[in-house]
Order: C-alpha cells, then structure tokens, then sequence
C-alpha cells in the first residue's frame, strides 16, 4: 500500500504546527541556529490564498509530512514543505514536490517559486533535483520575503535563495 497525498483540512492543523516544528529542530540543530521564527500556524496556513496537501504514512494512517503552497502575486510560491525527521529518506518530500507541482498546474499556474538556504543538503541542492533553478525575486511579494529573511537574520546561517521552476 503506498501513501496517501490529500488535501488538508480544518482538523490536521495541530498536526501541521507540530510536523514543521520538529522538522525546523532538525534544521535548526544543523545550522546551529541558537535563534529560529516558531513553526507557522496550522490554521492560518489553511486558511491563507493557496493550498496545503498532506502525506498520510499507510503504516499509520497519519500525516507524516506536508507542503504549503501560497498564490502570492498570482505565482504559486512554495512556502513550506515539511517530514517528520522519523519519516525523511523515504522519497515523502519528493512525493510532496510533485503533487503541489501537479496540482499548481492543475490551478493554471505556470511557475513556483520558493525561498531556501542554497548549501543545505535537503535544501537547495534536494529542490535543485525537482527542476527548480536559481532565480531573482521579481514580484513585490518575492522581494518582501527577501527582506523579510533578512529582518529574521536567517542570512546569517547561509546563503539564501529564491529558486523557480516553469510549470
């Protein structure tokens, strides 16, 4: 049986808050980052202009992993994609990318885009081999978040990049 990649819905935002939180305390122990924004809010990731998908493990029938995808400026930006680090190396971020891909296209986007630290493993180098490329924030809201990573410092612990990929 193989796993399951719905949309998410009202009573899975505990469970969102509580997997990106443990997949930040991974990144925040390899960058040896003593200061981190908290985990975003379930329910305010729901809610906002996009979509969230979720992986069901088919071991456990619950949600291992998810990716938020933003319409920001008319562009699906991808705003977060998080495993449980219990279930990383089983291709679940993978799935995760293509299904937002798929379904991106499937709303008449054209191109994503997303925000990441370029040298770290699962990172730049992981969205690198799902067809994104470097690229130059364009729109105000990609340039917002330029700035907004830079007023959280998170430039300090690495080079910071957008990346896009032409849907």
């Amino acid at each position: 049986m193989s796993e399951l990649i719905r949309p998410a819905v009202a009573e899975d935002a505990e469970v969102l808050h509580a997997i990106e939180t443990q997949a930040d305390a991974l990144l925040i122990s390899s960058l040896g980052a003593p200061e981190w924004p908290p985990a975003g809010d379930g329910g305010a990731r729901l809610a906002a202009a996009g979509f969230v998908l979720v992986l069901e493990d088919p071991s456990s029938s619950s949600p291992v992993g998810f990716v938020h995808v933003l319409d920001a400026d008319g562009h699906a930006h991808l705003e977060q994609l998080s495993v449980l680090p219990s279930s990383t190396r089983q291709g679940f971020g993978r799935r995760l990318v293509g299904a937002a891909l798929d379904a991106a296209r499937e709303r008449g986007y054209t191109r994503m885009t997303l925000r990441t630290y370029a040298e770290i493993p699962w990172n730049g180098p992981f969205y690198s081999s799902c067809g994104f490329l470097e690229s130059i924030p364009e729109t105000p809201f990609q340039r917002g978040l330029v700035d907004t990573e830079t007023s959280l410092g998170l430039d300090r612990y690495g080079r910071r990049v957008q990346m896009t990929v032409e849907l």
